[in-house]
């Protein structure tokens, strides 16, 4: 048998704010998509709306009406990047390697886009925003080291996934629109860098909590690694059964 056809996707884990009403919403809309429209088309409107946003925000630092057309572009992403696996999975065409891999490096591309147009708009400071992509890498490589070793992809933290921050930044970019600065501390900052130093600080936060479960939940079932004995030879360490391709553990 292939390897196609033995594999097996991790354990999805999404419990966002909004995750159910946006499953119903998801699952009334693959069906009315017109057949000419595949998963890809969806995909590639996904990562066209980040590489559009990316440039609107540049431009906002003169233009800055520009944010409320980034609000546009964050419901088109939504519409790209949250149906295309719907649509396939309703049309029986499913390629989870496939969909996994590419849907994910286009989210971290997409994220490069966004941060480099808010660098290079003067809303946002280049190292905060340099910081805030390297914060959100971090927390995407734990993500995604965790579904390849654990068999658990998270989708979601707490009650925030990727709707929910589309939501949250597009209210921030209406409220930057009218006060780009706000008083912090007796100084003046930019909002956009208040929350981005915010944001990454809690990316970070997330990204070390996750690893320590991860490792502990990995060293219960595997053990760490043991001591030689004086023949040289390494001891018989108790662990539990190994898991199976596509099990995923409950410990974390």
């Amino acid at each position: 048998m292939s390897e196609t056809r033995t594999f097996r996707p991790a354990e999805r884990h999404l419990a966002g704010l909004t995750a159910r009403a946006e499953k119903q919403a998801l699952l009334w809309m693959a069906p009315r998509v017109p057949g000419r429209v595949t998963s890809d088309h969806l995909t590639l409107l996904g990562l066209g709306s980040m590489a559009a946003c990316g440039a609107l925000y540049a431009a906002s630092g003169r233009h800055p009406w520009l944010l409320l057309l980034v609000n546009v572009g964050l419901a088109l992403n939504w519409l790209g990047d949250s149906l295309d696996g719907t649509l396939a999975r309703h049309r029986r065409v499913e390629r989870p390697r496939f969909g996994f891999y590419v849907d994910h490096l286009a989210d971290a591309f997409g994220a490069l886009l966004v941060l480099g147009g808010l660098a290079l708009s003067g809303l946002m400071s280049p190292l905060v925003a340099a910081s805030l992509l390297v914060a959100y890498y971090l927390l995407a490589i734990e993500t995604y080291l965790a579904t390849y070793a654990i068999g658990r992809f998270k989708i979601s933290w707490g009650p925030f996934g990727g709707t929910e921050l589309r939501i949250l930044l597009a209210a921030v970019n209406s409220f930057v629109l009218f006060r780009p600065r706000i008083a912090v501390g007796g100084g003046s900052w930019l909002a956009f860098d208040v929350l981005g130093v915010a944001g990454a600080v809690v990316l970070v936060a997330l990204a070390l909590a996750a690893g320590i479960r991860g490792t502990r939940a990995l060293a219960r079932d595997e053990g760490w690694a043991p001591a030689l004995g004086p023949d040289g030879r390494a001891g018989e360490a108790a662990r539990r059964p190994s898991l199976v391709e596509g099990e995923a553990l409950s410990l974390v």
